[in-house]
Formats: C-alpha cells, sequence, structure tokens
C-alpha cells in the first residue's frame, strides 16, 4: 500500500495521499456517509468504531461525530502520521497497524470501506477470524453487476477481483463467515456500467 500512494496509483490530490475516486466522489461518498450515520444513530448510545482500512480519512472523518471513539487503522505509517497531524478531534485515534497480522482495536463495530477487495484469500481469513471479537461489521466491496463466482484469489495489492468478474461474498466459501444478521445498507451502480460498490451489515454470531 505504501507503494500505492508513493506513486499515485490512485490517482493525485494536494495532500500527497488520495485513496481514490470512490473516497472523493461526492455521488459515491455521501449516500454512504448518510446511511453509516443513520446506522450509528440506532442504538440507543453511540458506538465504539473501528476503521480498518481509513486511507486519507475523507469518508471518516465525515463519521466521527456520530460515535463514541473513532479509532482509524491503516498500514501505511506515513499516511497516519499525515492524518494525525490533519484530524484532530477529542473522540478520534490513529493506529498504523497490518490488520492482517496485527491485535485489532476493541469496538462495537469495524468499517471495512472497500479493503478486503485488495486482499488474497489468506489475509482476509486471518482478518475474519479477529472480526467475530465486534458486534458488527460494515463492508463496503467493489462487485460484478449479476451473477458471478465469488472470492477468486488474487495477490495483494491495488487491484480487485472486478478484474476477474468476481467480487467477495464472505458468507460463501472458501471463508463461509458465520453471522447472525445480513443486511444491505446500500448499493450505488456505477455510471460506467463497471460494476456496483454496496455495503452490507453484518451483524456477528
Amino acid at each position: 500500500m505504501e507503494q500505492v500512494y508513493k506513486m499515485n496509483l490512485w490517482g493525485e490530490n494536494d495532500s500527497g495521499f488520495y485513496s481514490g475516486i470512490g473516497s472523493h466522489n461526492p455521488e459515491i461518498v455521501n449516500p454512504y456517509v448518510n446511511a453509516v450515520k443513520l446506522f450509528f444513530t440506532s442504538f440507543e448510545s453511540p458506538p465504539v468504531v473501528c476503521d480498518l482500512g481509513c486511507g486519507d480519512f475523507n469518508v471518516g472523518r465525515q463519521l466521527v461525530a456520530a460515535t463514541k471513539k473513532y479509532v482509524a487503522v491503516d498500514i501505511v505509517k506515513d499516511l497516519i502520521h499525515r492524518n494525525k497531524e490533519k484530524f484532530k478531534v477529542e473522540n478520534l485515534e490513529f493506529q498504523c497497524l497490518d490488520i492482517a497480522v496485527d491485535s485489532l482495536p476493541a469496538g462495537d463495530c469495524a468499517i471495512l470501506r472497500q479493503v478486503l477487495q485488495h486482499l488474497s484469500n489468506e489475509e482476509i481469513q486471518n482478518i475474519l477470524r479477529k472480526l467475530v471479537h465486534y458486534k458488527y461489521v460494515l463492508l463496503t466491496e467493489h462487485i460484478p453487476v449479476g451473477t458471478f463466482e465469488p472470492n477468486k484469489d488474487i495477490i495483494s495489492g491495488q487491484g480487485i477481483r472486478l478484474k476477474k468478474q468476481s467480487g467477495l461474498n464472505l458468507l460463501a466459501p472458501p471463508f463461509n463467515f458465520k453471522v447472525k444478521e445480513k443486511r444491505e445498507l446500500l448499493s450505488f451502480a456505477l455510471n460506467d456500467g463497471n460494476g456496483k460498490i454496496v455495503t452490507t451489515m453484518y451483524k456477528i454470531l
């Protein structure tokens, strides 16, 4: 991921860190922020949220106020340093972690927004073993429109399974992720016909 930012593989802006159009296009970001805020405010008290793969934090910064505590995690050390300097809120904390290897922060809800789609099946499996410690998981993935063969393996990096006409389905093999409830919060079809971005809420057993 460090190479992605250093080489501006997802685009660039003046900050030197840019997490791609999916994190900056208002047509994509605004409905997502509204749907997630609505989910957070459905609880009697604000949840503790762990954003696992926070990127340049253009999206996460809009969610912090709806939480009791917001822990934003990313693997890129320089990006986390930049985020700490730029975003200073009392209930906000940044941590530099490899979510496939390191222990994850405690919380009520984990957010993975277009993160797992870049990872190999082995790394995803490592992460899923740790997600069971949360009450809820909000997963956003870029997947093909219509039927597709899920969970084709890839090498972790900037690319995603869409190039293989595949996408993630955590409930299907080889993951077979066990959940108490699954509910789609949002689906956004891209104008170029290149798949759709779907946000799903999983309530963990």
